[in-house]
């Protein structure tokens, strides 16, 4: 299995929800690119995108306690009688080692997302030929592969949406496509791995082709957030953030049962929970546990487990503040201060938590 060495905010302090969740809670769009970083083609056009290239198979707030399932009343759980999924987090690791694919041909492993997972850096700390191989990119996918012995086939995409992971045509927040603009990461852009259709689509036919799959992680929902912001009346501050989480829920169960029902898959899913980037701002807990209840249910509902990422990062940053940016967990920039993206001891720490959630 072939690994890379390579580890590699708009508006001032509100104080609402808007301003807030932009510069303090994780993104997953490659909105510093988008920003005008990158001059391509005829023009100049401004750019953060991306074609899809690349290989099949690439070689509360506190502590540690996953959030509530708050929300609307769960569904009764495909996987309630399947294998590992119904096991409790600490025997998911020792089920998984029996589910071990015999002939070890291809991934056993598929990571989802968005640009968390695909380790996205922003333009300010990285080349800009650097876009055009992925294996410049490593995200917690690939340090959980290489921590567990696993071989994953990540297909996660900066910026993507719950709508446009179903729908490529659908809104995404810089992945198929940005707000106001057709452009998106794929346009010019590869991917860990390739695949023209929806990422549902790929990892449906994935787990179809690769029975053997040992392990699913998945992180979404972010990027609704943000394009909620940029294209309702009330940036996303009052009955549109409502409607927004609704939205997350339904496309997550969408997500979800093409998992198990289309691609035949009973074993463990792993959703990784959203990190704040300060936690000594409260303004956004409110919004962000909302968001990571939705997604804890949704997880649940389909046998399903959370690993948490933000309990992760306050308890990691409490030393230094509540900031994951004076921690080290997030991306330095040469001005001062952090990019909203994990650093290299950040995606090594949602790694781990991962596992932890899995029990190994």
């Amino acid at each position: 299995m072939t690994r890379t060495s390579r580890r590699r905010h708009k508006g001032t302090h509100e104080g609402t929800w808007r301003a807030g969740l932009r510069r303090r809670v994780l993104t997953g769009a490659a909105v510093g690119l988008l920003a005008g970083a990158v001059a391509l083609g005829a023009g100049g056009v401004a750019s953060a995108a991306a074609v899809n290239r690349g290989s099949t198979a690439p070689s509360a707030r506190h502590l540690a306690a996953t959030p509530s399932l708050a929300g609307p009343g769960q569904t009764a759980s495909l996987a309630a009688s399947s294998s590992a999924a119904n096991l409790r987090p600490v025997a998911y690791w020792a089920a998984l080692r029996k589910s071990e694919d015999a002939t070890g041909a291809g991934p056993n492993y598929l990571a989802l997302g968005d640009s968390i997972a695909f380790g996205y850096r922003p333009s300010q700390v990285t080349p800009f030929w650097e876009y055009f191989d992925a294996n410049n990119f490593v995200g917690y996918p690939e340090d959980l592969a290489t921590d567990l012995h696993l071989d994953v086939a990540n297909a996660s995409c900066p910026g993507e949406t719950t709508a446009s992971f179903i729908n490529p045509l659908a809104q995404s927040n810089g992945c198929e496509n940005s707000v106001g603009s057709p452009i998106g990461y794929r346009t010019f852009f590869p991917l860990h791995v390739f695949y023209p259709w929806s990422q549902l689509s790929y990892a449906v036919g994935f787990l179809r082709t690769h029975p053997h799959t040992r392990l699913v992680t998945i992180d979404l929902g972010v990027n609704d957030a943000f394009v909620c912001q940029e294209t309702t009346p009330d940036h996303c501050t009052g009955s549109d953030f409502d409607t927004m989480l609704h939205t997350v829920e339904t496309n997550l169960d969408t997500i979800y049962a093409a998992l198990r029902h289309d691609g035949h898959y009973r074993g463990p899913i792993v959703a990784l929970s959203y990190y704040s980037t300060d936690y000594a701002n409260t303004t956004t807990d409110e919004e962000v546990t909302a968001l990571n209840n939705v997604v804890a249910a949704a997880t649940a509902s389909y046998g399903g487990i959370v690993a948490n990422g933000y309990g992760a990062f306050y308890q990691a940053s409490l030393s230094f503040g509540g900031n994951p940016c004076t921690a080290g967990l997030l991306i330095p920039l040469p001005g001062g201060g952090c990019n909203i993206h994990p650093s290299a001891a950040g995606q090594a720490l949602l790694a781990s938590t991962i596992a932890n959630a899995l029990g190994a």
